[in-house]
């Protein structure tokens, strides 16, 4: 049997970054993942897309009905569902609830996301 010659290696260095810079706790790992599943939805997807581009930051939920292509019933079920997520608020005027993004909460899921 022979062996092998050993190398000097030079100092490994690493090929790139780190994605982040600290490590998720368990908290905010259970929130993320609580408002991405939220978002895995085409309509509430849609519908965050919609509430944060709105003009004036909040939007009737009756006004949500015709662009996403849902019923009324439909439309305040995603809705709740990110309400609950922490996705989105909203607001009683009168007979109407309006929603509005939560601006946190949704730089909260770009920042995971982002490389550090």
């Amino acid at each position: 049997m022979r062996e092998l010659p050993v190398l000097d290696l030079p100092q490994t260095v690493a090929c790139c970054a780190p994605l982040s810079s600290e490590v998720l706790g368990e908290a905010d790992a259970r929130t993320l993942s609580r408002q991405f599943a939220a978002l895995a939805d085409p309509v509430r997807l849609r519908l965050v897309s919609l509430l944060g581009t709105a003009e004036d930051g909040a939007v009737c939920a009756c006004d949500l009905v015709e662009p996403v292509g849902k019923s009324q019933p439909t439309v305040s079920h995603h809705l709740k569902v990110l309400a609950e997520a922490g996705l989105v608020t909203s607001e009683r005027r009168g007979r109407n609830v309006w929603y509005a993004v939560v601006p946190s909460a949704l730089e909260a899921l770009r920042s995971a996301l982002a490389p550090r």
